[in-house]
Parts: C-alpha cells; sequence; structure tokens
C-alpha cells in the first residue's frame, strides 16, 4: 500500500470519527446551554415560590442556591454521558467524597440542620428575647450555622444552633403578654387588707397595667418574719421592666406613706447565764 492510499484511509477514519463523535459533542454542549438555562430557571422559580410562602430570607437564598447546584451537578452528568464516558465512577467518586466530608464536618453539619429547623419552624425570630444553651439575649441575626445573641450589657454571643435545637428555649418576646410576679412581705403588725388596697390601688391608676387579665393580689406565706403579699399585674411584653421597676418603687413609696412596714430578717436568740463561781470552783 502507497503513502497515498494510507493518508487517505487515516483522512476517511478521522472523517468517521469527526462525524461520530462531533455530534457527540454538539449534543453535549447544546445539553450544558440548555441544562444551565434552565438550572437558572428553576433556581428563579424556588426563589419566587419559598417568597410567597413568607419564608425567612436566609432560607430563601440558601435553598435556591442549592436547587441551582443540584441542577448544574445533574446536567454535567448528562453531558459527560452524552460523550460515551461512564459517569458511574465519577458518581461513585462524589459520593464518596461526600460522606468522608460529612463525616469530618459532623458537627458543622449539625448546625447546619440545626439552622434549616430553626429557619422552618421559627421558634424565635430576629429581634425576639430568648433563653437557651445556658444563655440569653437578643437575637441579632440567624445565619445557617450559629446564632447571634446581644445581651442587656451589649455583649455579642455567637451561638451554634445544635446547642439550641437540643435544649429548651425560652422566648420572652413571643407573646404579647407578661406577667409581672411581684412578692410584697409586710410586717406582722401591719394591715393586710390595708397593703392589698395599696397595691390594688396603683395597680388600677396605672394605665400601662392591664385590666384584663385582671391582676392577682393574695396571701401567699405566713413566713417567719413576714407576711408576704403576692401581685400579679399583666403588662404589654414591650412595657415590662419599665412597669416592673416603676411598680416596684411606687408600692415601696405608698407603704411608707400608709405606715405598711417591710420588716427586717429577724431571729431570737437565747442566752444562757452560766454561773461563774461554780465553774470556778471546778477548775480550782
Amino acid at each position: 500500500m502507497t503513502l497515498l492510499d494510507r493518508t487517505v484511509n487515516i483522512l476517511q477514519d478521522a472523517q468517521v470519527d469527526i462525524a461520530k463523535y462531533g455530534m457527540n459533542i454538539l449534543g453535549s454542549i447544546l445539553i450544558v446551554v440548555i441544562g444551565m438555562f434552565f438550572s437558572k430557571k428553576v433556581k428563579n422559580i424556588t426563589k419566587r415560590f419559598l417568597t410567597k410562602s413568607n419564608v425567612d430570607k436566609s432560607l430563601i437564598s440558601f435553598v435556591s442556591q442549592l436547587v441551582y447546584v443540584l441542577c448544574v451537578v445533574f446536567v454535567s452528568v448528562s453531558a459527560l454521558n452524552n460523550l460515551g464516558m461512564s459517569t458511574t465512577s465519577f458518581v461513585a467518586v462524589l459520593g464518596a467524597s461526600g460522606f468522608a466530608v460529612g463525616l469530618a464536618f459532623q458537627g458543622t453539619l449539625s448546625n447546619f440542620a440545626s439552622g434549616i429547623l430553626i429557619l422552618i419552624f421559627k421558634p424565635f425570630r430576629t429581634g425576639d428575647y430568648i433563653q437557651g444553651a445556658s444563655t440569653e439575649g437578643s437575637v441579632e441575626e440567624i445565619q445557617i450555622f450559629n446564632t447571634i445573641l446581644k445581651t442587656p450589657d451589649n455583649k455579642t454571643i455567637i451561638v451554634p444552633n445544635s446547642k439550641l435545637t437540643s435544649d429548651n428555649i425560652t422566648n420572652f418576646t413571643l407573646q404579647d403578654r407578661r406577667r409581672i410576679d411581684f412578692i410584697f412581705g409586710i410586717s406582722y403588725d401591719s394591715d393586710i387588707r390595708t397593703a392589698k388596697n395599696i397595691i390594688k390601688k396603683v395597680f388600677d391608676e396605672d394605665d400601662k397595667v392591664l385590666k384584663d387579665p385582671e391582676p392577682i393580689i393574695g396571701v401567699q406565706e405566713l413566713a417567719d418574719s413576714s407576711i408576704n403579699i403576692a401581685a400579679r399585674p399583666w403588662v404589654k411584653t414591650s412595657d415590662y421592666w419599665d412597669e416592673y421597676y416603676y411598680l416596684m418603687e411606687k408600692i415601696k413609696y405608698e407603704f411608707d406613706k400608709h405606715g405598711i412596714e417591710i420588716p427586717y430578717p429577724q431571729s431570737v436568740v437565747y442566752h444562757k447565764q452560766l454561773n461563774v463561781e461554780k465553774i470556778n470552783h471546778k477548775m480550782e
């Protein structure tokens, strides 16, 4: 076979390969282009759907981005498969890598899953004052991995989400009303009815004390040194601390004005007098 014949055969084989694989390459390019277009469409549709469902903004951004990444992975695998490449090993490697990463970042993934649960079920929102994970403060920001709290003395606390979801959470601002629990100790010489009437009058004259439900005022305990009167008015949650301090001070002034004594703790001490002469005689 001459050199010319060999060259012709090579060109013919190349033409066949180009015709065969060229269509696959073109098809894969089309899969990528069309797939990326639809991936963005799916991402936008997901974002609009979650927005209409009043889902938290942080969750909307994360979920829509996750959907987009999954779509891109699916498009890439489809394009490689169209080229005739075996994607089984690729998917296996991807799965093994994901499993290894999951083990390495087990704690981080736990915080991530807890963040998703917080954003979905909303046990608290930004601005709420909560207690949980052995700390408390106002919620500044809910992130995917952590929740940022701000304490009343202006300290910032970063709490892992998994600690919040694995412990009791007390939300002080979720309800629009709160009850203030006062205990006023008065002397046994003071008149109980007068003390109760003074407390009731202070509550009635304060517009921020809610009339419904009605405040509870009653004798709670006959203690060692005092008669303890429980007083429990209801106020708006936003007025809780202002009213707590105001009512405490106001009732003290009214007690002083009407002669209601708040006693100091008292103890009775018995002193046994010893016969000094007998002691000295024994010592001699």
